[in-house]
């Protein structure tokens, strides 16, 4: 036997090797020691690994951490295990070039972008991220976005295929665990021999030098025959670790060709399935799953040859109907089927009274594709949803004999017999009604400031044209409650929008009465061959041409009249027809608030006292209370553009008094804290707010406030300068002064506040220039005054009341200094006509706010200096102040003897009197107190 295969004993290696003298001795040889594996066992625990492999189980637990944090969305987990996993990517960049980048690797980076953007676009779930999450996911989104750009294509193509990179896995998965640890070490075995074929690098196992080729190959043909006759056991004792994990060519060819008959098989699988969904049958589902019928994509719905009759689409639309609303239900696939449903009722022509019954449950079926209340149409839905509308109004008014209505019962439905009138049970206008909640849902939920709204926005004149149809279509069908429905919907699309046209017309660049060609004025007499010709086509026009003439006759009244009379048609309709309160109240409010809009003020007012609206709507509704407080800002505002200050800071007071205005008008909600307000709350307040096109400006109207409160409190504060006991009109108004007034450092005014603050300053001098150059400049007109409709005349409006009112503030606080005082010269003070300073001065006399007289053959005002000095001020306050603290003295001492009043209870009847007063008020304070 060869000296390869010697037992592992010393002595025996010994005498063999000093029996044969002429075999060359090689201590330290690849073969001499290492092949005893009794003797060393830790020589057969260990496991020659490639480069690949130790990167490759890098990133791959790197990869294992991240989906687990993925599971637990820990996204600053998430960057940390990336930023880890990109490093480790640069250190197998050399194995990496070699062999390409590994579809493990491709899968990570499509699936964490994938859940980075699911993640994103979740706006609630970002709301209750921690801060740190929320960092990260900013931060690993966008490194992510800015890595994968070296990999979009191959990113794609994973994209394209993704169950290709799965059975790769497998594959090479199988490759590496086939046979436990051995299959791993024969490849670790082959990659071992191969590099030491290639380039011999050092080992352990390195073979000397010196040893002679012939012999090796002696020594590795014996061991090679051997090996086939010896157990597994001798093997593992006598083989080499190279010899014993070689995989074998058979084995190899065997594991191809099973690969390939899997292949093989699985198309096979596949072709046959398609044969079968070509040949299948439509009459039945072709799977159940918990129930719930799981729809293809493009289903047959009959089989073939069978004929297609109402019973059996109706019976197809039953089974239809029965899947919606249960879970697992595919809404998108059920609209499809119900799509092509309709297309065989028409291909069949199967009547409309069927497509119309189809076609209601198309649109309930938009309407319930978002189960959320709070979630909103996308935009295909929507469109779909629309256009759906559009073509059941058109059938609507195409066959006026079918009856429409939600009091029809299914078992009363007429779809088929003609001898009998058809009736389809569905109700148009409440599907309308939804269509425009959907479509303020669309508004809320979009970025007002994007394109998108105002792709959206494009979408109300197409929802007018709907809710204008369906006004007509009704007032020759509809009840009047009915008729009061769709009315308000009309109303709520008009009352906010400001007629330009109409003002156009007042202005005069548009001739009132305009004549278009071919329309005949009132009273004028067409010739006569035309009225042949007219009698002739009358006669000859049948029944559905006779209302697309009256269809298009409503349109142009329509088109001629202006938002003021319709406005006002609508409304007293509903005034006169109207049996619940909330359309009434809400038909009143915005009427009010459009001839607010337009500046018609005192019908305005009128409309609104008349109503008493302000005296039971706090009973209303919540959606109610945001209208009337959009319609009492709008009369403020109104108030102001026509000069009428007080009743422009009266409307307004409650409101800008609140600190809630942007709550109270439904544009936008406080920040409180979290025990006024739960989630559930949050999300009922955001379906109020109103559409950002339909907002009031909530600077321009604090700045109208505040300029009202301006040309009423300053005037008064100088009238009574040193009464103790004078008013706030405006406690908001006088909290900006105290802001100024804490100011350290006074610059030129910034914000409006600042302006109106500095404005008022002047005002108090007198100074109404100064005054003006504050409240009208270039960033006061740009912030505010320009979005008035006429702006021009506001801001004349402006200059006149700060005149006046400057004039009065300056009679107020230097009346004291004049004995008498020319009205020419007041007039050339501040600019104004002398009967208007005539009649500024004669109404604060008669209203004794000003102790003087006038001097007509001179023009002069004579002052008659009755009011006290600003010494006899002070002590008047003096005396009241400390008759204050000694009520209150007297009340202590009282309080701790156990009487009250019982120093005036021994004086005679006048000082009874007044300690009787004091019993009650401190009786009434006593039981406040209790309560």
């Amino acid at each position: 036997m060869s000296r390869f295969f010697t037992t592992g004993s010393d002595s025996e290696s010994e005498s063999s090797a000093s029996g044969d003298e002429t075999a060359p001795k090689a201590p330290g040889g690849p073969y001499s020691k290492p092949l005893l594996l009794s003797e060393d066992e830790e020589d057969t625990k260990r496991v020659v690994r490639s480069a690949r492999d130790k990167r490759y189980e890098e990133l791959t637990n790197l990869i294992r951490s991240i989906r687990n944090a993925m599971k637990i969305r820990d996204v600053s987990r998430c960057l940390e295990e990336f930023e880890l996993l990109g490093r480790a990517w640069t250190k197998a960049k050399g194995v990496v070039d070699r062999e390409g980048v590994p579809r493990f690797y491709l899968r990570i980076l499509a699936d964490l972008e994938d859940y980075l953007n699911e993640l994103w676009e979740d706006k609630e779930g970002k709301k209750k991220m921690n801060k740190n999450n929320a960092k990260a996911l900013s931060s690993l989104r966008q490194k992510l976005r800015k890595y994968n750009r070296d990999y979009e294509g191959q990113i794609a193509a994973y994209r394209q295929n993704p169950e290709q990179s799965d059975e790769d896995e497998e594959k090479s998965r199988r490759d590496s665990e086939g046979s436990g640890s051995s299959s791993g070490a024969e490849d670790e075995a082959g990659n071992f021999l191969k590099r030491r074929e290639r380039d011999e690098p050092r080992s352990r196992y390195k073979e000397s030098e010196s040893e002679p080729e012939s012999e090796s190959d002696e020594d590795w043909g014996d061991s090679a025959s051997e090996s086939d006759s010896e157990s597994d056991e001798d093997d593992g004792k006598f083989t080499s670790l190279a010899s014993k994990f070689l995989k074998k060519d058979e084995e190899r060819r065997g594991a191809e060709r099973r690969r390939e008959e899997k292949a093989k098989k699985k198309l096979e699988r596949k072709s046959r399935r398609e044969e079968e969904e070509e040949e299948e049958e439509g009459g039945e589902w072709e799977k159940v799953k918990g129930g719930v019928p799981l729809i293809k994509e493009k289903p047959k719905m009959f089989a073939k040859g069978t004929e297609i009759t109402v019973g059996l689409v109706m019976k197809k639309l039953n089974e239809i109907l029965q899947a919606r609303g249960k879970k697992g239900t595919d809404r998108a696939a059920q609209i499809e089927l119900l799509q092509h449903l309709v297309a065989v009722a028409h291909e069949h022509q199967l009547g409309v009274p069927l497509e119309l019954k189809i076609k209601f449950n198309i649109v309930a079926s938009l309407y319930d594709y978002n189960p959320n209340l709070a979630a909103y149409m996308k935009a295909e839905l929507w469109q779909r949803c629309l256009g759906c509308i559009e073509e059941l109004l058109e059938l609507l008014f195409a066959h006026p004999e079918i009856f429409v209505g939600e009091n029809v019962l299914e078992e009363s439905e007429n779809l088929s017999n003609p001898e009998q009138p058809f009736r389809v049970r569905g109700c148009v206008l409440t599907l309308v009604e939804r269509m425009d909640e959907e479509f303020t849902k669309i508004m809320q939920n979009t970025d007002p400031h994007s394109q998108e709204y105002v792709e959206h926005l494009k979408d109300e004149a197409r929802v007018c044209g709907i809710i204008a149809r369906l006004q007509r279509y009704l007032q020759a069908k509809g009840s009047p409650e009915e008729l009061c429905r769709v009315y308000l919907l009309r109303v709520l699309h008009t009352y906010y929008k400001f007629d330009y046209a109409a003002a156009r017309r007042r202005a005069g660049q548009v001739r009132p009465g305009q004549v278009r060609p071919g329309q005949v004025r009132p009273g004028q007499v067409r010739p006569e061959g035309q009225e042949k010709e007219d009698g002739q086509e009358k006669e000859e026009k049948d029944a559905q041409v006779k209302v697309e003439e009256e269809e298009k006759k409503e349109e142009e009244e329509e088109e001629e009249e202006d938002s003021e009379a319709l406005m006002e048609r609508l409304c007293r309709f509903v005034y006169a027809k109207d049996r619940t309160d909330r359309i009434r109240t809400c038909a009143i409010l915005c009427h009010i608030y459009h001839h607010a809009l337009h500046s018609r003020w005192y019908r305005a007012r009128d409309l609104m006292l008349m109503s008493h609206l302000q005296d039971n709507i706090q009973h209303a509704d919540p959606p109610v209370q945001i209208l009337y407080n959009r319609t009492m800002v709008q009369l403020g505002i109104c108030a102001f553009r026509q000069g009428l200050i007080k009743d422009a800071h009266n409307a307004l007071l409650d409101i800008q008094s609140s600190g809630r205005a942007k709550e109270l008008l439904g544009q936008g909600l406080l920040l409180r804290s979290l025990q006024e307000r739960n989630a559930e709350q949050e999300k009922v307040e955001k379906r109020r707010q109103v559409p950002f096109h339909m907002h009031v400006n909530l600077e321009l109207l604090e700045c109208v406030y505040l300029v009202a409160a301006m040309l009423l409190e300053i005037p008064y504060m100088a009238a009574h300068e040193f009464d103790a006991r004078r008013r706030m009109i405006s406690k908001q108004f006088h909290h900006q002064l105290r802001v100024g007034e804490r100011q350290p450092l006074l610059g030129p005014p910034e914000s409006m506040r600042e302006h109106v603050v500095a404005a008022s300053k002047a005002m108090k001098t007198g100074d109404w220039r100064r005054c003006h150059r504050f409240v009208v400049n270039e960033k006061m007109n740009g912030k505010v005054w320009d979005l008035f409709p006429e702006a021009d005349q506001v801001r004349a409006m402006l200059v006149r009341k700060i005149q006046e009112e400057s004039l009065r503030t300056y009679l107020f606080t230097y009346s004291s200094v004049y004995d008498s005082i020319s009205m020419e010269t007041l007039a050339a003070m501040f600019e104004l006509e002398l009967p208007t300073v005539h009649g500024i001065i004669s109404k604060m006399i008669i209203n004794e706010e000003l102790m003087a007289s006038l001097d007509q053959p001179t023009a002069t005002v004579m002052m008659h200096r009755t009011e006290p000095t600003a010494t006899q001020n002070l002590a008047l306050q003096l005396a009241e102040k400390l008759g204050n603290l000694v009520e209150n003295n007297e009340r202590v001492l009282d309080q701790r003897q156990g009487a009250y009043g019982g120093y005036f209870r021994d004086q005679k009847d006048g000082g009874y009197r007044k300690g009787d007063g004091y019993l009650r008020r401190g009786g009434f304070r006593q039981e406040r107190g209790n309560y």
